[in-house]
């Protein structure tokens, strides 16, 4: 028997992106940001990613990687304990 040759990436069709918690993450960190008052242009170059990105992320267009979460964690001045709690609080008042 023949071994198949390992590939990176996910498979074919496989998908991890959820809409609802990408969103409220995004709707969390946008309502930390201009209670702020801080540009996005601002808070992403305080978090080290580009403006176009930050963008897609407070859209939730993009479902940010754990390190992401805690440099905009970090460049918003709270915890990253703080942001997740708020996107929960968030995803709980849509489910309702």
């Amino acid at each position: 028997m023949q071994k198949r040759p390992i590939q990176r990436g996910r498979p074919t069709g496989a998908t991890t992106f959820e809409a609802e918690p990408a969103r409220a993450f995004g709707e969390a960190v946008r309502a930390l940001r201009t209670e702020h008052g801080v540009a996005q242009e601002a808070l992403a170059h305080l978090a080290g990613v580009e403006r176009s990105h930050m963008g897609k992320v407070e859209r939730g267009e993009h479902m940010p990687t754990l390190a992401l979460i805690l440099k905009i964690a970090r460049a918003l001045g709270c915890s990253s304990a703080e942001l997740m709690a708020e996107t929960e609080r968030r995803l709980a008042a849509s489910e309702s």
